[in-house]
């Protein structure tokens, strides 16, 4: 595979942003990080509510849900206005927001959670590529937080965690593969693939764009298992985030064996 030329920070095509995270940056949340990759800043908190939505009253189970924003100076130009703000969330939001939610579900067992909902938000503070992937690794590290704070209040008594989430973009750019896109790559990038993964490389959700022709199957292969690379880097980095923040991860994640159906 050839070397994409002149990325634009100087990375090579296979390194990472190397993520900066500030834990407990939201003092009010149960859960909070505030997750830096290069140019791209989220504000990711867990917000805990002891009840459920309607469909799972009753059932003994937990929910984990996201919401995604971008802020109107996000970008350079001011956006009209925040979502929500006399309009409804774009689709853009809402596809964002569900996938967020679909990757940190990935990571709780629900029947243990019991009958409440940790509530993720994505406050996309700056953005320069990146910005969905960031969500859901930074969401995962705030879940996890909350997960501790209620252990640590007693109200949570068995593990519920399966493993650790994370996500990343990979590009074919310049006639080569390149990790974690920022938006000058992602923008004339004939392919741009999102890959969620846990710790153990399972897929939990893939999402690709060919622009202008079809990509071979071969193609797609090799970027996710780059992408694969990438996860397994940043999962590692959320498990040393925890560990330097005092949290006993280990004390938080099932054993494969206690993994509910």
């Amino acid at each position: 595979m050839s070397t994409p030329k002149g990325r634009p920070d100087g990375r090579d095509p296979r390194e990472l942003r190397t993520p900066q995270i500030e834990v407990g940056f939201h003092r009010p949340s149960e859960g909070s990080v505030l997750y830096r990759a290069g140019g791209t800043v989220v504000l990711c908190t867990a917000s805990v509510d002891a009840k459920v939505p309607p469909f799972l009253e009753g059932k003994g189970k937990g929910w984990v849900t996201a919401e995604y924003q971008m802020h109107p100076r996000a970008n350079p130009p001011r956006r009209e206005s925040r979502d929500g703000r006399g309009k409804a969330p774009s689709g853009r939001t809402q596809e964002i927001q569900r996938l967020v939610g679909r990757a940190l579900r990935a990571a709780v067992d629900m029947d243990k959670l019991g009958e409440r909902q940790i509530s993720i938000d994505c406050d996309v503070l700056e953005a320069d590529g990146g910005t969905r992937t960031a969500s859901i690794t930074g969401g995962f590290l705030a879940l996890a937080l909350a997960l501790e704070t209620l252990k640590r209040r007693g109200d949570l008594l068995t593990p519920v965690l399966r493993m650790p989430v994370a996500a990343i973009s990979v590009g074919h750019v310049n006639g080569a593969h390149a990790l974690d896109l920022v938006y000058l790559e992602d923008s004339r990038a004939r392919v741009d693939l999102n890959v969620v993964a846990t710790e153990a490389h399972e897929i939990v959700e893939i999402q690709g764009t060919a622009e202008g022709h079809p990509v071979p199957r071969k193609e797609i292969d090799a970027m996710t298992d780059l992408a694969l690379h990438g996860i397994g880097q940043l999962c590692t980095l959320q498990r040393n985030t925890l560990a330097a923040a005092g949290v006993d991860f280990a004390a938080l994640l099932q054993r494969p064996e206690e993994y509910s159906a």
